[in-house]
Formats: structure tokens, C-alpha cells, sequence
């Protein structure tokens, strides 16, 4: 009965083309170790019991080799069959799942054929999925091999169809065929059921094998094409995030995303390359995609999200992502042969495993964490990221949900498509429309800031004079050059109509930027009005000292001289620079900004311009300008040019071109000899 159910069995599985006309059979003889083949213009598949023996010796692949104490591992196909993982169907169990579960390394098949050929020359092709390198005997001679056996070791490739040629005088008659395999000692931890063939190699004809390696090939582009759309999607999907963060940098999710794709599009074109050539040894392909890429793509997805929730402590998240990611890498690795030798200890691999898994669900546990903090926070957008983040959460943890028996392989089009490439491939549609919703959102806000700014930047050009007032009897020049477009530092002209003197108030708030320019306004304003009432420099720094502390926070050095028609100077000093008296620094004691202690006493100086005198008042951005090496401008280079007399705006030029690094502002006045009026270098202020 067994031997008609075998039978039976092998003519179904004969004429894989249309021009064998039924007249391909595979009969099972009264000699049990031996088929007999009959092939027409087809094929045959050599299934059945093949003799099977772990270990190695090239004795074993002679015609005449002893087999018979060997024991058998059947080829036939169980009916409805599958790879659970690949979703391949007629796949047939390796060796760790017929009784040799702890076994890696060598191991044999025999198998003895009597073939019947009306003529042409014959042809092997071997199974589509093998583990992992193998040599082909027909008869002791060796007519092919997949991987490469020298005395150093064995390298592996990732299966690609092959077929050997028989010897031209092996068309017919009585034949041994021996297949030598090898298994990588990892193996059976990235593959179900693992070891030697996963179906049976199939005889015939030449130019019919052939075809058949031809269509082999077709179910390969098949099964893998869309991974060359996976990939185009990545490409575009990096070339966006690339786009936004060139335009935007200060978005990190953007450059997080960029290296997510770029991490994935590498792993991919791993896998393509090794499914099309033998580029990449099998041991290379997994210590770059198992290894390297596959932590880091689990790693800096979970980053990413973490930015675009802006999560608060990133700087922990990171921490924890790369220690993870870590563990991965080193746990993985220690899962590859090169570590221990020949063989895995079994300890290594009871332990690592589990704890590989522990690592892996805890990176997903960090992503949920991640995920529901961000809903929380941001509400209607965590809502719609949600989605996103489950699709990415299929596509990494792919290989687990096999674990739980949910289908990850379809067919659409005749192309097999993996649950983890249509997850992936959605999941940066949605990844990309929130992408550029941010983008758009960020970009009306900006433009909504740089409206707010300019705002700020035309009332700032409105409260610094454009025009100096005729002062009789000083020359008045000014430069001032913002760094930013709204500048910290600020001065006033005051003519006393009165008396004809004239108050000059110098100064520098604290920071720059709009807020900067925000307390320069109310700071001018407030000179405005307390000039109405009192011309005094001290009674003037009281105030508006007292007026900064109320407001708490602000502050900003302060210099105020109020020089009388006679050339006598009164000067109240908080903080600021001293002045330069004919090039000379005038010597005073340091004091605090305003706005910093309510009451605090202000430094109180009189002398006397006299003829021809030059008094140079600044801010601190001239001694702080640097150049590309970070050496300062300095109080050094400022004395040396004051001792020849210069205009406030070459002085400014100097600082400026030296390298800017704070707002920029030189006030000149000189005493004249002669009332003479007044020299406006610098009256058209423009503020950049």
C-alpha cells in the first residue's frame, strides 16, 4: 500500500510543462532504493524517501556507497503546505524538524534513480529554498554547487535558483544522485523548520529545466517585486523629508525621518541584492540587516515619533532608545557562528532569544508610551499619528505576528506582497500628509513672526533719530548697525531749548531679537516723557530704573550726558561703557544696570568738553565683534584707532568687517572751536 501511495503520488507531480503529453511517470520499483524514471520531453520531481545522514565524508557521494543503514527524510509535499513565514507553498520541513532538531553543519542526501530518456541531454534543478549551501554528485562526480566550500569554511548565499547539467553520457540507465548541504549554526533561529531541502529537485531535460529556472525566477520578482516600490516610496518619502529640512531645520522630525528612510531603503536593497545575486554572503546579508540595520530601524522610528510628539525629555528617550538598540546589536550577534566556532552553544541561544524579544518589546512598549503621551498632549494631531504609528508597529514587528499565526503574506496581482511592505507604504502616506500639514502650519506662523517683526523693526526706525538736531557749538556724528533685524541698542538726542544744552542718552538692553527691540520702545518712551519734567542724568537713570523693575526681567546698561552750551558734562553711568575722552578710556567706577535692583545708586561724573575735544560714546558690540578664529575686535584696537581722529562710521565699518556679533552703535561729539553747524554722518540710520 505505501509503495502505490507513493506512486500515486509522484505521477501527480510529473509534466510540469505542457509538452510532456502524459507521457512523464515516477514509478516506485520492487527495489525500495531505487525509482525508476521515465521522462518523455518533461520532467520529473525526484520526491520521496531520500536516504539521510548527518556528518560528512566524500566517500558518500560514490554510486556504489553503502547506504542502506542510513535513515530517510521523505521530499513529497505535504498537501497544503506552506512556508508560514514566506507564504511558499508545497514547502517540506528541514531536518530540525525530522528528527535532527540540535544538528547544524554537513549533512547528506542520497538517492538512487533509474531513468528511462527517449533523448536530449538531462538537467537538475534543486528546490527553490535550501539551507544554506550545497554540492550536487551524480554518480562520485561533482556537476554543481551553490556557496562556496574551500578548506577554510563554507559561505553561504541566500537561495537563488540553479540547475547542473548531467555528464552528456549520463542520459539513461541506473544513477546515484548525492547532495552534500551545509546549515549555518544560525540558521534555525531566523528560519522555521530549518535545514537542508525544502522540496524535492526536479530531473528532465535540459531545455525543460531551463524553463524551469526561468520561471523560478519570475515567482522571485514575484515574491519580492514590491520591494522595488517599497523602496521608490522610501526614496520619495526621504526626498520630502530632506525637502522640509532644508527649508525648516529647526523641525528635528524631519531629519529623524530622513534617516528612517534611509536606514530602510538600505535593508531593502540588501534583500534585493541577495535575491538576485551573490553579491552579499548569507553571514554578511545578516549581520547587516538582522544585525546593524534592523535595531536601528526600530530605534529611529521610535525617535522619531518621540520628536514629532515633541516629547520633553528627548535627551532620555534617546538614552534608552540606544541602549535598547544596543542590547539588539550585541544579542543578535552573539546568535552568528563566528563567535563560538562551528556551533552555537545551546545555552546561548535558550537565553539570548528570549531576552532579544524581552528588548524588542520593550523598544514597543517605549513607542506606546511615546504615542499616548503625544494624544494627550496634542490631541486632534495624536489622533490622526495614531493610525501612522500602528502601521509602522506591523511593519517592525512583522516576524512576531507570524509567531501569532496572522497572515503576512497577499497576493495582489500576481505580486506576493508582505503585510510589513503595505504597512510601510501607508504609513508614509499618512507620515507624509502630516508632514506637510506641519510644514504649512509652521509656515504661516513664521509668516505670521516675520509680520510681527517688521512691525516691530518700523517702530524701532521711528523712535532712533534719522536726523541729528543742530546742537551750536558740537558736532554730533552717529552709526548704528543692528545684528539682528531688530536691534538691543538704542540713543537720544534731547536739545534743552531752555538752556541749550543738549541730553545724549546711550544704551544696550538685555538679549536681542524682538524682545530686545520691545524694551528699546519702552525704554526711549520713557525718556521721552521724563525729559517733559526733569532734565537731571541721575533723576532721568532713577526712573527708569524704577520703571524696569516693575516690569521684572528687564534690564539694560545705561549711559546719560547732559552737556550745557558751556561744555560742562554731567554723566550718570549704569553699566554701560565708559566714553572716550580724545581717545583716551575716561576712568569711573563700574555700577549696575538699570532694572535690576530697585534704589541702586548710579555712578555721578562732571568734567568739561573744551575746545576741540571729542567725546566717543559706544556699545559693547564693538569690542565684542570676533573674527572667524574668535579673536575679539578688543578695547586694544579701538584705543589705536582713536588716536588719530576718525569718524563714528569708519570706526563702526572697522567692527562690522572685524565680525559682528552684537548690535553695532558709535556716537562722536566734538566740541567745536567755532560754533559751526552740525556734522550728520550717520543721520539716515538704517536698521537691517
Amino acid at each position: 500500500m505505501r509503495h502505490v501511495v507513493l506512486s500515486i503520488a509522484l505521477l501527480l507531480l510529473v509534466g510540469l510543462t505542457a509538452e510532456s503529453r502524459g507521457q512523464n511517470t515516477l514509478n516506485v520499483p520492487k527495489n525500495e532504493s531505487q525509482l525508476e524514471v521515465k521522462l518523455g520531453d518533461g520532467t520529473a520531481e525526484l520526491s520521496g524517501a531520500w536516504k539521510f545522514h548527518i556528518g560528512d565524508d566524500m566517500a558518500w557521494a560514490g554510486r556504489d556507497f553503502d547506504d542502506s543503514s542510513w535513515g530517510s527524510i521523505d521530499l513529497t509535499p505535504p498537501a497544503g503546505s506552506a512556508n508560514p513565514e514566506l507564504g511558499i507553498s508545497g514547502f517540506i520541513p528541514g531536518w530540525t524538524d525530522a528528527g535532527y532538531p540540535d544538528h547544524s553543519g554537513y549533512a547528506w542526501y542520497r538517492l538512487r534513480i533509474d531513468v528511462q530518456s527517449s533523448h536530449g541531454a538531462l538537467a537538475i534543478k534543486m528546490p527553490a529554498q535550501v539551507d544554506d549551501a550545497y554540492q550536487v554528485y551524480v554518480n562520485g562526480e561533482l556537476i554543481g554547487e551553490f556557496g562556496k566550500f574551500t578548506d577554510r569554511g563554507v559561505t553561504a548565499y541566500s537561495t537563488l535558483p540553479e540547475a547542473f547539467r548531467l555528464p552528456r553520457e549520463l542520459r539513461t540507465g541506473p544513477m546515484t544522485i548525492a547532495i552534500r548541504m551545509w546549515m549555518d549554526s544560525a540558521t534555525p533561529f531566523s528560519t522555521p523548520d530549518a535545514g537542508g531541502m525544502h522540496g524535492p529537485p526536479v530531473l528532465g531535460h535540459a531545455a525543460v529545466i531551463g524553463t524551469l529556472v526561468q520561471l523560478d525566477w519570475d515567482d522571485i520578482g514575484h515574491d519580492i517585486g514590491s520591494g522595488f516600490v517599497e523602496l521608490l516610496i522610501l526614496f520619495l518619502a526621504w526626498l520630502i523629508a530632506i525637502s522640509l529640512l532644508w527649508m525648516d531645520r529647526t523641525e528635528a522630525a524631519y531629519l529623524w525621518l530622513s534617516l528612517v528612510c534611509a536606514v530602510t531603503m538600505l535593508s531593502i536593497g540588501v534583500v534585493l541584492i541577495v535575491n538576485f545575486s551573490t553579491w552579499i554572503p548569507q553571514v554578511d546579508r545578516v549581520l547587516l540587516t538582522d544585525v546593524v540595520l534592523g535595531p536601528m530601524r526600530i530605534g529611529l522610528w521610535v525617535l522619531f515619533w518621540g520628536y514629532w510628539f515633541r516629547v520633553v525629555r528627548m535627551d532620555w528617550i534617546q538614552r534608552a532608545v540606544w541602549t535598547m538598540v544596543l542590547l539588539l546589536m550585541i544579542g543578535t550577534v552573539m546568535l552568528r557562528p563566528p563567535l563560538y566556532g562551528e556551533k552555537i552553544p545551546v545555552h546561548a541561544a535558550v537565553y539570548l532569544s528570549p531576552a532579544l524579544l524581552a528588548v524588542k518589546l520593550g523598544l514597543a512598549v517605549l513607542l506606546c508610551a511615546i504615542t499616548f503621551w503625544g494624544i494627550s498632549k496634542q490631541k486632534t494631531e495624536g489622533w490622526l499619528a495614531l493610525s501612522a504609528v500602528l502601521l509602522v508597529a506591523v511593519a517592525l514587528y512583522q516576524r512576531e505576528l507570524v509567531i501569532l499565526h496572522v497572515r503576512t503574506s497577499f497576493n495582489v496581482l500576481g505580486f506576493n506582497v508582505h503585510l510589513g511592505t503595505i504597512s510601510t507604504i501607508f504609513s508614509l502616506f499618512l507620515i507624509t500628509f502630516m508632514l506637510l500639514r506641519r510644514f504649512l502650519h509652521t509656515q504661516r506662523k513664521r509668516e505670521q513672526w516675520k509680520a510681527e517683526i517688521e512691525q516691530a523693526r518700523q517702530v524701532q526706525h521711528v523712535l532712533i533719530p534719522e536726523e541729528i538736531p543742530t546742537i551750536r557749538g558740537l558736532a554730533i556724528e552717529s552709526d548704528y548697525r543692528p545684528a539682528r533685524e531688530v536691534g538691543g541698542d538704542f540713543f537720544q538726542i534731547i536739545p534743552i531749548q531752555s538752556d541749550g544744552s543738549v541730553l545724549i542718552v546711550v544704551g544696550d538692553v538685555t538679549g536681542k531679537g524682538l524682545q530686545a527691540g520691545m524694551l528699546v520702545a519702552l525704554i526711549v518712551g520713557a525718556i521721552r516723557t521724563s525729559v517733559r519734567y526733569h532734565t537731571d542724568p541721575l533723576t532721568l537713570m532713577d526712573s527708569l530704573n524704577d520703571q524696569l523693575c516693575d516690569r521684572g526681567g528687564a534690564s539694560a546698561t545705561c549711559l546719560i550726558l547732559r552737556i550745557a552750551a558751556n561744555g560742562e558734562v554731567t554723566l550718570a553711568n549704569a553699566g554701560h561703557l565708559p566714553p572716550y575722552l580724545n581717545g583716551v578710556e575716561m576712568q569711573m567706577e563700574g555700577a549696575l544696570p538699570i532694572g535690576v535692583i530697585p534704589g541702586a545708586d548710579f555712578l555721578v561724573m562732571q568734567f568739561t568738553l573744551a575746545p576741540a575735544d571729542t567725546l566717543m560714546l559706544m556699545s559693547d558690540g564693538v569690542a565684542e565683534a570676533q573674527d572667524a578664529h574668535k579673536e575679539l575686535f578688543g578695547f586694544g584696537r579701538i584705543e589705536e584707532m582713536l588716536q588719530r581722529p576718525i569718524s563714528a562710521a569708519t570706526l563702526a565699518s572697522a567692527a562690522q568687517a572685524f565680525g559682528q556679533e552684537d548690535d553695532i552703535l558709535v556716537l562722536r561729539v566734538h566740541k567745536e572751536a567755532q560754533p559751526q553747524s552740525v556734522i550728520n554722518a550717520g543721520a539716515a540710520l538704517v536698521v537691517t
